[in-house]
């Protein structure tokens, strides 16, 4: 009876432990904001420009922007993914740029860190991106 008892028991704590494992929290982005600021000609825009740092792991949900936004990356790899396209892997050197409204990702699925830059053109006073429920 201990024969049947003993590896039932360690299959389980196993499958416990791999769903705790599996429902942790990805890392945090990190990000530096060198400016923000009206753009010329049309205040009812802002432009700015920020560092991000992307640890392994690190991800956000499907999201879209009040305006355009322009990705270099700088170090290791992100896979950008417009909803509904196959994942596109972004190397360092690699830059696309995201029209307004695009729903979008951005994920480092590589074991090392990844940095790049952005530049954005928003529109002033909304929110930087909103959400995309599946």
């Amino acid at each position: 009876m201990n024969k049947v008892i003993i590896p039932a028991v360690l299959v389980t704590a196993i499958m416990a432990a791999s769903a705790a494992w599996s429902q942790t929290a990805a890392p945090p982005f990190q990000n530096k904001r060198y400016f923000t600021m009206p753009l010329e000609k049309d205040p009812t825009r802002e432009v700015g420009l920020q560092y991000v740092t992307m640890p392994p792991g690190a991800g956000n949900q499907f999201h879209r922007h009040p305006g355009e936004q322009w990705t270099a990356v700088q170090e290791g790899e992100v896979t950008f993914t417009v909803k509904g396209k196959p994942p596109q892997v972004l190397k360092a050197g690699d830059y696309n740029y995201v029209p307004r409204g695009t729903i979008h990702r951005q994920q480092n699925l590589s074991g090392k860190e990844a940095r790049y830059i952005e530049m954005r053109i928003f529109d002033k006073g909304k929110p930087a991106s909103e959400e995309v429920k599946d």
